[in-house]
């Protein structure tokens, strides 16, 4: 696979036609990201994983680390030959602990998830509703 530079923020490959664009790109300074919308053309084709559109984003744009790159929220166009999603590429992995949702961090393998049954989960929630509910004076009795 060859890969050919056609523009900044366009990379094409010569032995499949997928053509990867970004728009609306912003440096997120109080966030420490750049984060922008990314377009994938694959007409005939079926659209690229995240692992290769995070390989190809970090060819775009010099990142050395893939723990930094985050790929998310991708629609198919009806009809099929475009998709359209977004992408964060925090400046250290740091800063991506800090502000990334930890099911983003577990699904890239930074966290474990924590294995509890939904028992466990849900007698949480209700233990808790009671210790709320007790600091609460009730007005409708006399």
């Amino acid at each position: 696979k060859k890969v050919k530079k056609t523009s900044a923020n366009m990379t094409k490959t010569t032995k499949t036609t997928h053509i990867v664009k970004t728009r609306k790109f912003m440096t997120n300074r109080l966030l420490n990201r750049k984060q922008f919308v990314v377009d994938v053309l694959h007409p005939g084709k079926a659209c690229l994983t995240s692992k290769q559109l995070t390989t190809k984003l970090m060819e775009m744009y010099k990142v050395n680390d893939p723990n930094t790159v985050y790929v998310f929220g991708f629609k198919h166009l009806y009809g099929g030959g475009k998709s359209t999603g977004f992408a964060l590429i925090y400046d250290t992995v740091q800063d991506a602990k800090k502000y990334e949702p930890k099911f983003r961090l577990v699904r890239k393998g930074i966290l474990k998830k924590v294995e509890k049954s939904r028992k466990q989960i849900k007698g949480k929630k209700n233990r808790m509703k009671i210790r709320r509910a007790k600091g609460k004076v009730n007005p409708g009795k006399k």
